[in-house]
C-alpha cells in the first residue's frame, strides 16, 4: 500500500463494521475484503477528500485506493473522481478507463460508471472509445457502455448533437439484444427505462423493432413507463 493513501484508507478502515461487512459478502459473492462502511459515510469521507486534494493528488490517491481490492475503498475511489469540473481531467479519464478489465460485480462498476458519465458530460467526443467497449469479450466493460453513458437519456431538451449521440447509443443497444447474459438484458431495459421518461418515442419505436427478441423480464421493464403514460 502506497504510504500517501494510508491515512484515507484508515480513515475508511476506522468506520468498520465486521458484521455488516459479513452481509455486504454475502450479498456481493465476490472475494474480496469487505469493511462493512455504508456508502453515507464514504461519501463524507470523500466529500471532504475533493476539496483538500487537487486533481492529481485525487488520482493518485483513487487508484492506490483502487488497487486495494477492499470493496469500500474501490467505491471510496469511484466517488473521488465523481465530479462534474475536473480540470484537467485526461488523467482521470484514463484512470477510470484502466479500470474496466476489474470489474466484477454492479455495486462497484456502478460507482465507477457514475464517476465515468461525468466524464463523457464533460467531453463527449470520448464517446468514440466508449464504442469500443461495446464488443469486448468481457461482459462487465461491455455492460459499462450503457451505464456510463446515462446521461442522455435524461436531457428533456436535447440538442441536435444530443438526439444524434442518443441514436448512436441505442445503436449499441440494439446490438446488445442477441445476448442472453442476465445483466446485458438488464442493462439495455435501464437504459430504455430511463429514456421512456423523456423520450417515449424513441424507446416505442426500438421495443416495436427489437422488443420480441429481448428477454421478457427486460423487454417488460423497459416499458414500464410507456404502459403507465397509456392508462
Amino acid at each position: 500500500m502506497n504510504t500517501r493513501t494510508d491515512p484515507y484508507l484508515d480513515q475508511i478502515k476506522a468506520h468498520t463494521d465486521p458484521e455488516r461487512a459479513k452481509q455486504v459478502a454475502a450479498y456481493h459473492k465476490i472475494d474480496r475484503p469487505y469493511l462493512g462502511v455504508p456508502n453515507p459515510i464514504l461519501n463524507d469521507l470523500t466529500k471532504a477528500w475533493r476539496q483538500e486534494l487537487n486533481v492529481a493528488e485525487r488520482v493518485t490517491v483513487a487508484d492506490d485506493l483502487w488497487q486495494t481490492n477492499i470493496h469500500e475503498a474501490r467505491i471510496a475511489a469511484a466517488k473521488l473522481l465523481t465530479q462534474a469540473r475536473i480540470r484537467p481531467d485526461e488523467a482521470a479519464w484514463d484512470l477510470l478507463q484502466s479500470w474496466l478489465p476489474d470489474f466484477d460485480a454492479w455495486a462497484v462498476a456502478d460507482h465507477a460508471c457514475m464517476a465515468m458519465q461525468k466524464r463523457l458530460s464533460a467531453d463527449p467526443a470520448r464517446l468514440d472509445k466508449v464504442e469500443r467497449w461495446t464488443v469486448s469479450d468481457h461482459m462487465w466493460t461491455k455492460r459499462a457502455a450503457l451505464v456510463a453513458t446515462l446521461p442522455w437519456t435524461k436531457q428533456n431538451h436535447p440538442k441536435p448533437q444530443d438526439l444524434e449521440r442518443r441514436d448512436r447509443i441505442l445503436g449499441w443497444a440494439a446490438t446488445y439484444v442477441p445476448d442472453r447474459d442476465w445483466f446485458i438484458q438488464k442493462t439495455i431495459a435501464w437504459w430504455l427505462r430511463e429514456l421512456s421518461k423523456h423520450d417515449p418515442d424513441r424507446v416505442t419505436r426500438f421495443l416495436q423493432t427489437h422488443g420480441d427478441a429481448m428477454k421478457p423480464f427486460a423487454r417488460k421493464e423497459a416499458g414500464k413507463y410507456l404502459r403507465a403514460q397509456s392508462e
